[in-house]
């Protein structure tokens, strides 16, 4: 081996062309840039949304309405989800637990319990909210319930 015959590895050489560094090397004058305009300079960044010129389609859209930063969204469990619960799997006490056993929440969602449907049995309920005819439902049954 001898130190005119080494050669870096395959891959390891990327085979850009250094621009800018005079004129033997093919790549002077503009390096590539183009002839003036923001691109040619050094330092420029082209802002997000940025259109050439043009008025940005954020600016163009018209703006509408108000979107809440720290609305709070439950996710609405109705009282024939809970007899259906009732019925295949044999649950009297309903908690947070119980609705991420069964899928029908997640660990970071909150449980609103809403009135559609018929419950036959007693059934004791903890969760986030509840709709007034939910609640009437339940104790009519003699069900208990709890927000948490």
């Amino acid at each position: 081996m001898k130190l005119n015959s080494l050669k870096p590895a395959s891959g390891s050489v990327r085979g850009n062309k250094r621009v800018g560094r005079g004129e033997g090397s093919g790549a002077a004058g503009t390096a590539g840039r183009g002839h003036k305009g923001a691109q040619s300079r050094s330092g420029y960044s082209r802002k997000r949304g940025f259109e050439g010129g043009q008025m940005p389609l954020q600016r163009r859209v018209p703006k509408y309405g108000f979107k809440t930063l720290n609305k709070t969204t439950y996710i609405p469990v109705n009282l024939d989800m809970l007899e259906a619960l009732v019925t295949k799997h044999g649950v009297s006490e309903v908690n947070f637990d119980t609705f991420t056993a069964h899928g029908l929440a997640s660990k970071n969602d909150k449980v609103k319990i809403l009135g559609r449907g018929e419950l036959t049995s007693k059934i004791n309920i903890a969760a986030h909210a509840f709709s007034k005819s939910a609640i009437a439902a339940i104790e009519a049954q003699g069900g208990t319930v709890t927000n948490l």
